[in-house]
């Protein structure tokens, strides 16, 4: 039976992992296994895996559901020097392309783009966090004030992220928060 789905966006290649955090805390109240869809996806760092095995979580992975600790670990250090000669050709590619003259970038942006992208994002963005301010708003009437208690009263109410999710983050909301009064404060009523 399937108790909580967490998604992560992150790279295999960060430690920061929120999503991997909450699943594990899940895992840990509930006695329950984590299961991950592709174990070179999960991390493709050593040391991380290693914290994951150590944590007292027990984890499967789909794409090797009968992987010891050991192979876990050999896939881990492949996965990780994978990352790692994917990073170096990457590099040596573009230092060629840039020997040869090629200019790297978008050859199609002009002065002022990248200018106009950012109003254009931060607008979008403003407009999402005028959205959702009513029913943090009412939330908050009812009796939700931590963070962690209006996100769940968002995800309750079906209310998507600024990202088209379903779910909702306590930093999620403390991101709407800030930039509705960032917006207030732009606008002379903060």
């Amino acid at each position: 039976m399937i108790v909580a789905e967490f998604q992560e966006i992150e790279s295999g290649k960060k430690n920061d992992r929120p999503q991997i955090a909450a699943a594990l805390a899940a895992c840990r109240l509930r006695r329950a296994t984590l299961v991950i869809a592709k174990l070179d996806r999960l991390a493709r760092n050593v040391p991380f895996i290693s914290s994951l095995m150590e944590s007292g979580v027990d984890f499967v992975a789909c794409d090797n559901p009968h992987a010891t600790r050991l192979t876990i670990h050999i896939l881990a250090a492949v996965a990780e020097h994978e990352r790692e000669m994917i990073s170096q050709r990457t590099i040596a590619a573009l230092a060629a392309a840039k020997a040869r003259g090629v200019k790297l970038g978008n050859p199609r942006l002009t002065p002022g783009d990248t200018r106009r992208a950012r109003r254009a994002r931060t607008a979008i963005a403003d407009q999402s966090a005028a959205d959702v301010l009513p029913y943090i708003t009412q939330a908050r009437k009812a009796g939700c004030n931590s963070l962690t208690q209006l996100a769940a009263a968002l995800t309750a109410r079906g209310i998507e992220t600024p990202m088209g999710r379903r779910d909702w983050s306590r930093a999620q909301v403390s991101r709407v928060l800030a930039r509705a009064e960032a917006i207030a404060a732009r606008n002379g009523h903060g």
